[in-house]
Formats: structure tokens, C-alpha cells, sequence
């Protein structure tokens, strides 16, 4: 398992980070605090506080994680 920190601070973004998150068939999760939603969920994403950064979780499976981080790269927090 890998985990990063990602914001995700946009309608946009979301809907965008969403349809990336869909290609893969890699378990992926957000984390923010004690809840843990499912990445490809957009309606569990806007049930979570995206005014703070929120983790992602990548379960390790048939994708190369770095592949699956290397497209959300835009949404890494630097």
C-alpha cells in the first residue's frame, strides 16, 4: 500500500481526479480523518472536508502504483 497526500480544492478537480481514479482496477481510498471513502466515489468524496488535504491510499494490485500516482500528479500537495 502507498499513500500520499493529495488537495483536491475544486468541483473540477474532483470530477477530473474521479474519471482518473475509474481507469485503474487498482483499490484505491481517500482518507480524511476518520473516514475512509472509496476514490472512484464522487459522492463519497463531496461527503468528506475537501477545504483540507486529504490522503490517498493505493492498494497494491494488477497497476504499478506509480503509475496510478504519476497520473494524479497535479493533485499531489508539494
Amino acid at each position: 500500500m502507498r499513500e500520499i497526500e493529495l488537495s483536491l480544492t475544486s468541483i473540477d478537480k474532483v470530477k477530473n481526479f474521479v474519471s482518473i481514479t475509474a481507469k485503474f482496477d487498482a483499490e484505491i481510498d481517500l482518507v480524511s480523518g476518520r473516514y475512509i471513502i472509496d476514490a472512484k466515489s464522487i459522492m463519497g468524496i463531496f461527503s468528506i472536508d475537501l477545504s483540507k488535504p486529504v490522503r490517498i491510499r493505493i492498494y497494491e494490485g494488477k497497476e504499478d502504483t506509480d503509475d496510478i500516482i504519476n497520473a494524479l500528479n497535479e493533485y499531489v500537495k508539494k
